[in-house]
């Protein structure tokens, strides 16, 4: 289970280190799944976990435009990235630009998968959920 906050930023150009304890929950799998997320963030997520959300979301009817709209969301904003043996990957550019990531980002745990955040955009959207 992806569990915590972890402040980092770019080791190269737009690549970042998966935190450890991230990367142990990978179990030795090298490629994980990036796919644009809600909120501005980016979800991040290990094949197997990747394979269920995709499962769940094909499970609703292609002739509902709501389901439609969100297999587009989701699977035309994902990619598959490999990771080095010292957790770092790229961050494709697509992703970078919907994420408005720079020079920092916050790596949150959110369960069967993490998150990646522009810090600004984290702290508000934390804000608002503390708020409720």
């Amino acid at each position: 289970m992806f569990l915590g906050e972890y402040h980092t930023g770019f080791t190269g150009h737009s690549r970042v280190v998966l935190p450890k304890k991230f990367r142990q929950e990978l179990a030795g799998n090298l490629t994980i799944i990036l796919s644009r997320g809600f909120e501005g963030c980016i979800w991040g997520f290990a094949q197997s976990s990747w394979e269920k959300e995709a499962s769940r979301q094909l499970e609703g009817l292609i002739t509902e435009k709501g389901s439609r709209d969100v297999r587009r969301y989701l699977f035309s904003g994902a990619e598959g990235v490999a990771l080095d043996v010292q957790g770092r990957f790229v961050i494709p550019s697509m992703l970078l630009e919907y994420a408005h990531l720079k020079e920092e980002v916050v790596i949150i745990g959110a369960g069967d998968h993490f998150e990646i955040w522009n810090p600004d955009l984290w702290k508000k959207a934390l804000k608002e959920l503390v708020a409720g």
